[in-house]
């Protein structure tokens, strides 16, 4: 069986795409797919769904769960070697089916690549990663001196603004620069997923 790899965290989604899944490896002799969901809508793997793998699209027509993903069949890939050869490849779906959102909400890949700056227009960095913990996101930042780890919550976070590039934040007592341990990652497996986040 072949060794699994791991996300494709050094390149983009497709051009024009947004992923919703990573294919973790393949399950069985039947083409079905062991997958890491990379959205917060579900529905985007319900039977009779729609994705696309490398610009061509699949229909879903098997879909359930198999922590700690799912377990989904498309047609078209109905053998083993059809779905090992799908191993480390992104589910998407294109641009325009993205979700609406209500206003207070963004895309983690909207996120990521804000510069950042304090409410005195002081220059802090930019976001390069977003990490989901549970409670809330929190927002990496890094620039030559360091990185900062932001939560996403109304208290820090005072404006999103996608359009003009800028995130603005008040850095609350505790929130202190501290230096980079090792190179910041690739952008790719985080900054074009469907995720959405929310300052809370």
């Amino acid at each position: 069986m072949p060794a699994r790899q791991p996300p494709r965290r050094d390149v983009e989604p497709s051009k024009g795409f947004v992923a919703v899944g990573w294919v973790r490896g393949a399950r069985g002799i039947r083409g079905e797919l062991r997958v890491e969901p990379l959205t917060d809508f579900p529905e985007r793997f319900q039977l009779g769904a729609t994705v696309w793998i490398d610009g061509k699209p699949y229909v879903v027509r098997l879909s359930r769960n198999l922590p700690p993903g799912l377990l989904l069949q498309l047609e078209g890939v109905d053998s083993r070697p059809a779905a090992d050869e799908l191993r480390g490849h992104y589910l998407e779906v294109p641009d325009e089916q993205l979700a609406e959102l209500n206003e207070d909400q963004f895309y983690r890949f909207q996120i990521i690549g804000l510069a950042v700056f304090d409410t005195s227009g002081a220059p802090l960095g930019r976001v390069e990663e977003v990490l989901q913990t549970g409670a809330n996101d929190v927002y990496i930042v890094r620039n030559d001196d360091g990185e900062l780890l932001l939560p996403a919550i109304d208290t820090v976070v005072k404006k999103v603004d996608v359009a003009g590039g800028r995130l603005v934040v008040e850095l609350l007592e505790g929130l202190e620069r501290r230096p980079l341990k090792k190179p910041p990652r690739r952008r790719g497996y985080s900054s074009g997923s469907e995720g959405a986040s929310r300052p809370r």
